[in-house]
């Protein structure tokens, strides 16, 4: 497959595995597993370039991505983090970092001031390990993004609830502005 499908194959998968897999007839348990077959029966369905995609496409996808996105294993696969779903997934709190970073516009600094960081349209709260990869994403945002610190130790020392998403990404519930500071 080549690199162009790779790419369109994943925003499908992260469509169908992240945000409407109804449309795809897909049922997604507790944690976001799917039967692999379902998302091969699915997208074979989607596009006629498709008809011939086997589970070996969807580990070049993941193989192949920057970001691990997805987890596949024992014929059923899920996406890691960013769903926007009804009814939350299930996670295991996990022991974070000392510190976490999250980049956003600065239109949205004083409603951070206010309610801390809250998972908007998304099940959680996504924050990165780096602050190189905080400014990326708040670059989606804003040209200037504001990037905040967050004290995830001492977050979680106190009640908040955090969880590993992926080699770059940690999740929580929502985050208490007493423990975020501008960075920079």
């Amino acid at each position: 497959m080549a690199r162009r499908d790779l790419i369109a194959l994943s925003r499908t998968m992260s469509h169908a595995l992240r945000h409407e897999p109804w449309l795809y007839e897909l049922e997604l348990d507790a944690e976001g597993w799917t039967p692999v077959e379902a998302l091969l029966a699915a997208l074979r369905a989607e596009r006629n370039d498709w008809a011939d995609l086997a589970a070996s496409d969807f580990a070049e996808v993941i193989r192949t991505s920057a970001k691990r996105r997805f987890d596949l294993e024992g014929g059923r696969i899920r996406a890691l983090y960013g769903h926007s779903v009804p009814g939350k997934l299930e996670r295991t709190a996990s022991t974070p970092p000392e510190r976490l970073y999250h980049g956003t516009s600065p239109d949205a600094l004083d409603a951070i001031r206010r309610a801390g960081l809250q998972p908007m349209r998304r099940q959680y709260v996504h924050l990165s390990n780096t602050r190189a990869d905080a400014l990326e994403v708040g670059r989606r945002k804003h040209r200037e993004p504001v990037i905040l610190l967050v004290n995830a130790a001492e977050a979680a020392k106190n009640g908040v609830a955090f969880y590993a998403g992926n080699d770059k990404v940690w999740l929580a519930d929502r985050v208490p502005w007493q423990f975020i500071a501008i960075d920079g």
